[in-house]
């Protein structure tokens, strides 16, 4: 792969990245209630499972998805629902402050963020309309989706971790008076995302 080849692939991602989507908004809740340093479980989470549709999509099964609307419509409504279910909670929550930093254990942070990315199916589909772009088959496969499936998960990592350190920040210049707010902060941008989520299908319509 040319260095041309990779920038053009660099600049595609970083404008697919512009705009806050479900995870990004995950990332923010989470560090808003747990804290930056926790919430990177749910940055592992969500690329972990970015990962596997990399995996999926260039074994093929994006045609499986794309022709499997059932088994698409459970898998994307079931990561709806779970995070509605979150964002609810959170906001009829009765402690007053932010969760407890005890409240949530690294593997549930873990298991949120990949739930919340695993939910779109569709990705799998996006890897492999977007990888046979920037691919020659001229040489070797297996470096070229080395190259970007690393080039996108540090980017997607990068976007996240500034999400969180942003809501770190945020949550460190809050007033103890206001602190009982951000809760319903919280589960409003797990509602955000479940919106988002839910949406992306009408979107790519």
């Amino acid at each position: 792969m040319s260095l041309d080849v990779w920038l053009l692939y660099l600049a595609t991602v970083l404008a697919f990245m512009s705009t806050p989507g479900p995870s990004h908004l995950l990332m923010l809740s989470n560090s808003l209630a747990n804290g930056f340093a926790k919430s990177t479980a749910t940055a592992a989470g969500d690329l972990s499972a970015n990962l596997l549709q990399m995996v999926a999509a260039a074994l093929g099964l994006a045609s499986i998805l794309n022709s499997s609307q059932n088994i698409f419509i459970a898998i994307k409504w079931a990561g709806v629902l779970y995070l509605a279910y979150l964002g609810i909670k959170l906001i009829f929550s009765a402690k007053v402050g932010f969760l407890s930093a005890k409240s949530r254990s690294l593997s549930s942070l873990y298991w949120q963020g990949f739930i919340t990315s695993a939910a779109n199916p569709k990705a799998v589909i996006f890897f492999a309309a977007l990888f046979p772009q920037f691919i020659s088959t001229e040489h070797d496969l297996l470096p070229q989706f080395l190259a970007l499936s690393i080039t996108y998960l540090i980017v997607d990592g990068i976007f996240l971790c500034s999400y969180g350190k942003f809501a770190q920040v945020f949550r460190s210049q809050v007033l103890e008076s206001y602190q009982g707010l951000l809760n319903k902060l919280s589960g409003g941008l797990f509602l955000a995302a479940a919106v988002l989520l839910g949406l992306k299908d009408f979107e790519q319509r």
